[in-house]
């Protein structure tokens, strides 16, 4: 089980303090407008496609009646594919007040469908979750690791002693650039001539017959 400190109202710690709800932080936290939520995938959760539930407008993220819930252990892993490329800022998890919520969260970028074996390398960035069940507090993220995003993988290991992880929220900040169509170049191949294009040609070959 995990000591970590509980966070009953918004905490105050350096860089991880948010302000109370503001207009500001509704649009500040829309990335997951732009999540392709079709082929958004999370293993070992209990009910499929709950995962999907969990990112939301902030303005929700307290409705705990809309929740992930770990399944045969407390790992979950999320797959998340963007629809373009995100530069990620930060993340808030909120979750219940108890020893179901997340007490580690390992984030990946741009590795489409991990498993949790792949899990075992190395993670881009990792946070160790105070207790939030208000969804205040943000864990802020190298941006420059996180400048160029089409999939984003969260890795959540463990709680604080409960067999089963449960979270309701999880709030993505940043950027969004839409994906850049690429352009294809044509090439057309004169593949019969045209005769108005070649007349000398055409008249030379009509003369060396007759003769």
């Amino acid at each position: 089980m995990h000591n970590h400190d509980g966070c009953g109202g918004c905490c105050h710690e350096a860089d991880h303090s948010l302000k109370d709800d503001s207009p500001e932080m509704g649009i500040e936290y829309s990335l997951y407008t732009k999540i392709d939520k079709e082929n958004l995938t999370c293993l070992n959760e209990t009910v499929d496609g709950s995962a999907k539930l969990v990112f939301k407008p902030w303005e929700e993220r307290l409705n705990f009646e809309t929740f992930v819930e770990s399944d045969v252990d407390e790992e979950l892993l999320f797959n998340i594919p963007f629809a373009g490329n995100v530069k990620l800022k930060g993340i808030i998890v909120c979750a219940p007040d108890d020893e179901s919520h997340p007490a580690r969260v390992r984030l990946f970028k741009n590795r489409p469908h991990m498993t949790f074996d792949d899990t075992r390398v190395e993670a881009v960035q990792e946070f160790e979750l105070h207790r939030d069940p208000t969804g205040c507090l943000e864990y802020p993220t190298k941006v420059v690791s996180f400048s160029s995003v089409s999939h984003l993988t969260i890795h959540i290991p463990t709680n604080y002693g409960n067999d089963k992880t449960r979270l309701c929220y999880i709030g993505l900040r940043g950027e969004w650039t839409a994906p850049q169509r690429s352009e294809i170049l044509i090439t057309n191949y004169e593949l019969r001539p045209n005769l108005a294009d070649h007349p000398n040609r055409i008249w030379d070959q009509v003369s060396k017959e007759i003769q």
